[in-house]
């Protein structure tokens, strides 16, 4: 009799386990599709956008977007999969369908062992991701947009016409513009510069210039060669003329794209050399790679408990809450990843706090549904 009541019990499970998981796969996909298009929809105006500005070849253009979608994958899964778990439990517990499993002793407990496979499954997608798929994509990207603004060099400064740089605050125009394609430089003749400095504007003339980019700085200059500067339009009386034989003059500040170089070099790094680094940006780096799988493991806890509710409950509360869970646990990974990458945390705690804070968010959690407190304060002395 033992031995067939405890088959029953394993079929019943195994009949609840799929039934939790088919809910659980449907709404996670329903849920990744909706948040997807409206990320990647998103993505796909900003890259267009900055394609546009950067002179990003159109072939260039789709391999961008796609990588910038493979970064965002391990967010929108993990947050998808988050979702899924709330609303899955959510709607067990409005049907009153929860309530009778409760009284045939299937808990809490049972259902975070029920949804185990496809939160493995998740975490492994998401491992994946994190730590193979990203940085790859992001050495890609960077591949690319390094081409692309190599190869938009030849054609920055066009000949006859008068172009706008820095936002409108140089003009500049030359009649004649020879590119060399070995280096990048630009030879040009008859040069007329309009900018302004401190309020005051300046107009250059020269007979000659030269564009070339500094390998060191990345900066983008212009030789000029006999030439003459106007400070304060020519007709006015307080006006100062400097004639130079030589003058560079600097187009684009290579510094901002040299902090974006190196941070992307960071993220594009496999994670094999992250660890065996001891750099606190790369130690920053790996620990916010394994953090994001390892948040999903977290999550799927925390769901199964913000699920449960009352039939008569809020139907929305536990999403709500879900999300700004969400929102708070990648921010308070992200300032600790912060502080540890300005050497302000300790690498053996990190971002390894946060995750330890959260699992006790949800013990606590756990102890108050189950009436841990009341029974402790109920009971005597």
């Amino acid at each position: 009799m033992k031995i067939f009541l405890s088959k029953a019990i394993k079929l019943q499970n195994s009949i609840l386990a799929k039934y939790l998981m088919r809910q659980v796969l449907i709404l996670l996909a329903a849920v990744f599709i909706v948040i997807g298009l409206v990320v990647f929809g998103n993505q796909l105006v900003l890259v267009v956008k900055e394609s546009t500005q950067q002179n990003i070849l159109i072939t260039d253009l789709m391999p961008i977007i796609g990588f910038k979608m493979i970064r965002d994958v391990p967010l929108i899964l993990s947050l998808s999969l988050f979702l899924a778990i709330i609303i899955s439990v959510s709607k067990l517990y409005k049907d009153s369908e929860a309530i009778v499993m409760n009284s045939l002793g299937v808990g809490d407990k049972h259902f975070m062992l029920f949804i185990q496979p496809v939160v493995i499954l998740i975490f492994i997608l998401v491992l994946f991701l994190t730590t193979v798929a990203v940085p790859w994509s992001k050495h890609q990207r960077s591949m690319i947009m390094d081409r692309s603004e190599n190869a938009s060099e030849f054609s920055f400064i066009k000949e006859g016409e008068f172009q706008e740089f820095k936002n409108g605050e140089l003009v500049f125009y030359a009649s004649t513009v020879k590119s060399t394609e070995g280096d990048g430089t630009q030879d040009m003749e008859d040069i007329f510069i309009y900018t302004v400095a401190g309020g005051e504007p300046i107009i250059t003339l020269a007979s000659q210039a030269q564009k070339f980019t500094n390998a060191a700085t990345k900066s983008v200059y212009l030789r000029l060669k006999d030439g003459t500067r106007y400070h304060g339009f020519p007709l006015e009386g307080n006006k100062k003329i400097l004639d130079f034989d030589l003058y560079d003059l600097q187009i684009i500040n290579g510094s901002n794209q040299r902090k974006a170089d190196s941070m992307t070099k960071i993220e594009s790094k496999p994670t094999l050399d992250l660890l065996f680094s001891s750099d606190k940006k790369d130690i920053a780096e790996w620990q916010w790679r394994f953090s994001q799988p390892l948040s999903v493991l977290i999550l799927s806890i925390f769901g199964i408990l913000l699920g449960k509710a009352s039939p008569r409950g809020g139907k929305n509360l536990g999403v709500l809450v879900g999300v700004l869970v969400f929102i708070i646990y990648n921010n308070v990974l992200l300032v600790a990843k912060s502080n540890l990458e300005r050497g302000e945390l300790l690498p053996i705690v990190g971002l390894w706090w946060v995750h330890l804070l959260v699992l006790l968010v949800i013990t606590v959690f756990y102890a108050y549904r189950h009436g841990k407190f009341t029974r402790l304060i109920d009971k005597p002395f």
